[in-house]
């Protein structure tokens, strides 16, 4: 593959928003070992930068018709790493950041399935991208963690309660939208693999 392909500015962008996860992770470890909440803040900074990556990356990539097979797998496992990071630590901070295990074990069960299934697919010389619907998905798990994420109550509002009722949105939305990944995949190859 052609490296003016693979490092194009939609990857490069997208590769960022990989490398940001563990900076996210790392800020919420220094919330919970300091009980300092600029630790909050500035994770809410990080993984708000990374999330506006996720829309530029796709424009780009559109407008200067740079989309590649690299890109289209990359872009939904940058969400997964980041998102699937924030709320895990956000389950170790403690049930005072509001955020149930459950919740992330199912959220965390899917992206895997639908990664396994991408997997095979590839093998396949297919390439599954995001849909409307895990788009959806992204978008309001986006949202949910990074009310979390901020967590202290701001001018009266206190941002745990949106992020919570969009949580469990999210979590609605992930599992309709894992089915559908899982069923158009099994109609699809394991289907026609049967009729043949």
């Amino acid at each position: 593959m052609n490296k003016k392909k693979v490092f194009n500015l939609p990857n490069c962008l997208t590769m960022a928003r990989i490398l940001a996860a563990p900076f996210v992770v790392l800020l919420l470890y220094f919330e919970m070992w300091f009980h300092s909440r600029f630790g909050s803040y500035f994770a809410f900074a990080l993984f708000f930068l990374a999330c506006v990556t996720d829309y530029f990356d796709g424009k780009i990539a559109r407008e200067q018709n740079t989309i590649t097979n690299l890109g289209k797998f990359l872009d939904p496992l940058a969400d997964k790493l980041l998102i699937c990071s924030a709320l895990i630590m956000l389950v170790r901070l403690g049930p005072g950041w509001g955020v149930p295990a459950w919740v992330v074990i199912i959220i965390i069960c899917r992206e895997l399935a639908v990664t396994g299934m991408r997997a095979i697919a590839a093998e396949m010389g297919e390439v599954v991208a995001a849909d409307r619907l895990g788009k959806a998905k992204t978008l309001i798990q986006s949202l949910a963690v990074g009310f979390l994420i901020f967590h202290y109550p701001f001018f009266g509002w206190d941002p745990r309660f949106t992020g919570k009722a969009l949580l469990y949105i999210a979590l609605v939305l992930t599992v309709v939208s894992g089915g559908h990944y899982l069923y158009d995949f099994y109609r699809k190859w394991i289907g026609s693999a049967e009729e043949a």
